[in-house]
């Protein structure tokens, strides 16, 4: 036995990878902190719809299974089952909290925090959340009032919420080293050219296939001694079509599913072409990437919409309504972000936005660690 006090954290928060890892790099954050000084139990909440569940082996925590889900947007006799699903997992979620005993449960959205929220705070469990877009989702909104904590990812979102907990903007948190890939390995990786630009398309790990067709159309128009390169994920449903839609135009590019090794993806690029997720944006911010954003036009609350104009309005990209994807050269818009300047002034306010900023991560992992400390030395006074 090593003599150090035990903490035990159990983080909630899944479905899609915008709500997962931000819970990763919080709980590895808080574990680094912590380590030589308390013994850090942590396991995870999820479901099996969840990319959690798909991940869970190399998810580097334990993972809890509940059954939860939403009601659906069309009526349908499956919503008439979602009150009973929900008591369920409110049980489930009380009964592991009373065995599992942690000292703060950690909430980044998703369907799944609700029961183990609500449960927690039933136990006087203290509860913290973290919201990563600027109109924040149901999950967090109905958990609000009973958090201690709100850790913002925008501003913007304070506005939605009913708590007299402390609301702390503070950005999303990334892990440390995705800003830190190698340029040189990252081009040889993906068998890029040293010697030219490149412009990286991103659509998450099921693609984007809007902005995947739009610079489809953008290929022809690419000379065939451009400046220019394209790494290009196009996600896995995408891929095989777009590689046979492309033919002989990708030759002198990199296209490829999906990518997990993010800093290495990064470091290769010059410009960015993304949605506007959340994680997304603050994954170009640490690294400093200019961007041009398609926001996804049906995102819950339409979030994406106004996380990219939060996120252009502090002079960090430029934003492409879908609506226009038809009549826009995508790569060529680009292109000249890059050619103009643009992407340069971009570049420079956003590593002023960056110096001698303390990383979100930080910032959420030291105060977890605060409540945590607060909680055990209340404990030794009782």
């Amino acid at each position: 036995m090593s003599g150090l006090k035990i903490t035990r954290l159990v983080f909630a928060g899944g479905g899609t990878g915008g709500h997962l890892y931000p819970a990763i790099a919080i709980a590895d954050r808080v574990k680094e902190r912590l380590s030589g000084r308390m013994n850090v139990e942590i396991t995870f909440i999820g479901t099996r719809r969840g990319i959690e569940f798909r991940v869970r082996e190399s998810l580097g925590y334990p993972l809890q299974i509940i059954t939860v889900w939403g009601l659906a947007r069309s009526m349908t006799p499956k919503n008439l089952l979602v009150p009973f699903i929900f008591l369920a997992a409110l049980w489930k979620s009380a009964a592991f909290l009373k065995k599992f005993r942690p000292d703060v449960v950690v909430a980044t959205g998703g369907y799944v925090c609700l029961p183990i929220g609500r449960a927690a705070a039933s136990k006087g469990i203290p509860l913290v959340l973290q919201e990563q877009n600027s109109f924040p989702g149901i999950s967090t909104r109905k958990l609000a009032p009973h958090a201690r904590r709100l850790y913002l990812g925008f501003g913007e979102a304070a506005q939605h919420f009913r708590t007299s907990g402390t609301i702390i903007e503070c950005g999303n948190p990334v892990r440390p080293s995705i800003a830190h890939g190698d340029r040189r390995a990252a081009l040889a990786t993906f068998k890029l050219n040293p010697n030219k630009k490149t412009i990286l398309v991103l659509g998450g790990s099921q693609g984007a296939r809007a902005v995947n067709q739009a610079v489809l159309r953008s290929l022809p128009n690419l000379p065939a001694d451009c400046e220019v390169q394209l790494l290009w994920q196009t996600g896995k449903r995408d891929y095989t079509e777009v590689i046979a839609s492309a033919g002989e135009k990708v030759h002198g590019h990199s296209l490829f599913p999906f990518e997990n090794r993010m800093a290495l993806v990064y470091a290769a690029a010059d410009v960015v072409i993304a949605r506007a997720g959340a994680i997304t944006l603050a994954e170009l911010e640490a690294c400093a990437l200019p961007a041009l954003l398609v926001p996804y036009p049906v995102a819950a609350g339409d979030h994406q919409r106004k996380n990219a104009a939060a996120y252009a309005a502090r002079g960090f990209a430029t934003v492409v309504d879908e609506r226009e994807l038809p009549l826009t050269d995508l790569v060529g818009a680009a292109r000249t972000l890059l050619s103009s300047g643009e992407a340069d002034t971009m570049r420079a306010a956003l590593q002023h936005a960056t110096a001698g900023r303390t990383p979100a991560v930080d910032i959420i992992a030291d105060d977890i660690i605060q409540l945590i400390s607060a909680a055990e030395s209340k404990g030794e006074e009782a």
